[in-house]
């Protein structure tokens, strides 16, 4: 099944954290926080729709002040590193586990999380190290240490312990989420449509990555303003078209996503059937990882902006989830609804299927050769899954297509099951994996669609989440190590993107394990400091809206 660079027994141990760390209570609570400044600010996510447009229009100004980019600059590239692989990748992966009852909740915590992210980006804007007016340094490790400060001078060392503690999972997110899962997808993608050998992929973004972010949040301003609003209108554009094609189903669709977010949703084909839980909890986790609304990461963009009004950026950072979440994600996952690719037929039917046996360490299923129907589409290297059923519970049990004296066979995995399985649906299903899932849902309204206009979004939303989440995680390691440590960073951040493509990681769970339990440290780091700060960024806000109503502000 490929050499990992760890093994199972590690993930098991941090799919059990994560577990607890984006557990439903959790959950709960982040979007318990996003009601909260919803109802404090008034529905600051009306003033975002408006007042935000107008300020990244250029209609409304904020004067000369410390900072390096403009409004559209810093929303750019904040959104150049939410509107990426998650946005195709990870949408497919909450749709395939969580059904589409996770588009709902995906849609709940999209617009509650545009209140949490305009008041932690205003904390981060009240409170960033401008010290050098050229380069200014904002995210929640700054929040933190000023904002402890500030409550009370004897918090001070608590504070800045408090930042550096949230600076590792960050750097630790960068690493995984925002470049090895960016590069993987990539390389994925780029072989199962084109046969390019990943590790070429790997190494073409590791060049132009490295090129773009030696030139520092100028530089990355510059680029994200332009290559942000040209993939969002390629990629939203083709999906409308889809949509268009498939327009007969919409009605239905969503039906089907209002139903399966309070129901179970109805098992078949490829899709195992998920329950309201795992709807709740994909949908939610799919627009925090997209947004990253209550992660404290976007702030650190946006803290670079050129204004003298701490609030404006508040403001226009409350669009990035309606953008990514409400408008790119939403695009992603009815196409993939609408194509049907989510709970496919299978790609083939054996007379005589195989048998399953217990190993002592799971279940699995004797090497078989491929089904009629299968064996011409289905060429070494393959990955493809069974659905099992075992005492009423559907899983899936995924297989490598390798290469044997007799013609490929299936070497098969392992899953756990309390008695015998059962085959729950005949044949053998075609593992799309992430982002292949989605170019596959495009293909059904154009053939060859899916194959040119998601790897060029995959190529394009990796390069520019890359690019920014490497600045995010350089700004975690200048507060922790200053300046000098910032060469190391970037050379070890580029290299990574190839050694994501060498074959170490064998599948996206890796990578989805690691970056989770980093997001899930960041919200818990992150969630508690915008609450107890709540109340300085939601005064600065009043006063600047009360400004605004009375003329003092003009546009």
């Amino acid at each position: 099944m490929g050499d990992r660079l760890v093994g199972d027994d590690f993930f098991a141990v941090l799919d059990a954290i994560n577990g607890v760390m984006l557990s439903v209570p959790v959950l709960v609570c982040l979007l318990l926080v996003g009601v909260l400044f919803t109802l404090w600010s008034g529905f600051i996510q009306s003033r975002s729709l408006t007042h935000g447009f107008g300020l990244i229009s250029g209609r409304w100004t904020s004067g000369e002040g410390a900072g390096v980019i403009s409004h559209f600059q810093a929303l750019s590239a904040a959104l150049s590193a939410t509107v990426g692989l998650g946005n195709i990748a990870g949408v497919a992966i909450a749709v395939e586990l969580g059904g589409p009852g996770a588009v709902f909740w995906m849609w709940v915590v999209g617009f509650f999380g545009m209140a949490i992210k305009a008041t932690e980006v205003l904390l981060s804007m009240l409170y960033r190290n401008t010290d050098d007016k050229d380069n200014p340094h904002g995210g929640t490790m700054w929040v933190a240490r000023h904002g402890f400060t500030e409550l009370s001078p004897r918090l001070k060392g608590l504070g800045g312990f408090v930042g550096g503690l949230f600076c590792i999972p960050l750097i630790l997110f960068a690493f995984t989420g925002g470049n090895m899962f960016q590069s993987w997808s990539v390389g994925d993608t780029t072989r199962e449509y084109f046969g390019v050998a990943p590790w070429i992929t790997g190494a073409v973004l590791a060049v132009i990555v490295g090129l773009v972010i030696v030139g520092g949040i100028k530089r990355i301003g510059r680029i994200a303003a332009t290559l942000v609003p040209f993939m969002c209108f390629i990629y939203v554009g083709a999906g409308v078209f889809v949509l268009f094609v498939n327009a007969d189903q919409l009605p239905g669709i969503f039906r089907l996503i209002f139903v399966s977010a309070f129901s179970p949703a109805e098992a078949g084909g490829a899709f195992v059937g998920a329950s309201v839980g795992a709807a709740f909890i994909f949908g939610m986790k799919r627009a925090l990882f997209s947004s990253e609304a209550g992660m404290g990461s976007a702030p650190i963009a946006h803290s670079a902006v050129r204004t003298r009004e701490p609030v404006t950026e508040g403001v226009v950072g409350g669009l990035e989830p309606f953008i990514d979440t409400l408008v790119v994600c939403t695009i992603t996952a009815l196409v993939i609804l609408s194509s049907g690719v989510w709970n496919r037929a299978p790609a083939g039917q054996w007379d005589t299927p195989p048998a399953f046996t217990d190993t002592g360490a799971g279940w699995t299923l004797d090497s078989s050769t491929l089904p009629a129907g299968s064996r011409e589409s289905l060429a070494p290297g393959s990955k493809v899954f069974v659905v099992a059923e075992s005492t009423g519970n559907r899983q899936r049990l995924f297989g490598d297509v390798v290469d044997s004296e007799n013609g490929p066979v299936i070497d098969w995995g392992r899953m756990e099951a309390l008695s015998q399985p059962g085959f729950a649906e005949a044949g053998l299903f075609v593992d799309y994996t992430a982002s292949t899932l989605t170019a596959k849902a495009f293909d059904s309204a154009a053939d060859g669609l899916g194959q040119w206009m998601v790897t060029l979004a995959v190529w394009l939303f990796a390069i520019s989440t890359a690019i920014t989440w490497s600045y995010y995680g350089e700004q975690g390691v200048i507060y922790l190590a200053g300046n000098a440590a910032v060469l190391p960073y970037r050379l070890v951040y580029c290299a990574l993107l190839f050694v994501a493509c060498i074959g170490i990681v064998d599948t996206a769970r890796e990578l989805d394990s690691l970056s989770t339990i980093a997001l899930g440290f960041m919200v818990a780091i992150n969630l508690p400091i915008i609450v107890l700060l709540g109340s300085r960024a939601m005064a600065a806000y009043r006063d600047y809206v009360e400004r605004l109503k009375t003329g003092n502000i003009n546009p």
